[in-house]
């Protein structure tokens, strides 16, 4: 049997990739896109934690979280995230979509795990963001970055962090993977 090691470090920062269910491409179009928004909200207030980066893409998103300093249980927050967006596409939907899963009571909305990574320096932060920003050019979906709306690349630009025309041109590390399959 494998073992999975869970990562426990009170106010640690992570990178995550989720992916829906057969990578189904359904992200992006606005009703689930608000689930996952809202989903994301309500979670935040009763289990916080701060969004340092993320993007939306129509199967998949990456994102990037700092915990509070004195919890680490992230993965009760993508429970919940992951259990109110599948409950509020089943309302949209008006049936529940059956998946492939071992557990008969999943909705077939999400992939059942949640790819992490704990970020360990500057350095891998700084990897880790540009990749998020990168992905969507990485995919296709747009030529260039800042022509993807579903991403925190916007709110960099306005920081300062990036130029608005960062052409995001991939290093060697931002070719890696990061948990997409």
């Amino acid at each position: 049997m494998q073992h999975y090691r869970k990562i426990k470090q009170p106010g640690a920062t992570f990178f995550f990739t989720l992916a829906t269910y057969q990578r189904r491409k359904i992200l992006d179009k606005a009703p689930y896109y608000q689930a996952l928004k809202s989903a994301i909200s309500a979670v935040r207030k009763t289990h916080p934690f701060t969004i340092e980066a993320f993007v939306l893409l129509p199967d998949h998103l990456h994102c990037i979280w700092t915990m509070p300093s004195n919890d680490c249980d992230y993965a009760i927050r993508w429970g919940l995230i992951k259990n109110q967006v599948s409950r509020q596409e089943k309302a949209l939907t008006k049936t529940a979509m059956i998946g492939q899963s071992r557990i008969s009571e999943e909705s077939g909305f999400w992939e059942r795990r949640v790819w992490k990574h704990q970020i360990g320096d500057d350095k891998d932060y700084a990897v880790h963001v540009d990749y998020i920003h990168w992905n969507p050019v990485k995919h296709g979906y747009v030529s260039k970055v800042n022509h993807w709306p579903y991403s925190s690349f916007h709110k960099f630009v306005k920081k300062g962090v990036y130029p608005p025309d960062w052409s995001g041109m991939p290093n060697e590390e931002l070719e890696m993977s990061f948990g997409e399959f």
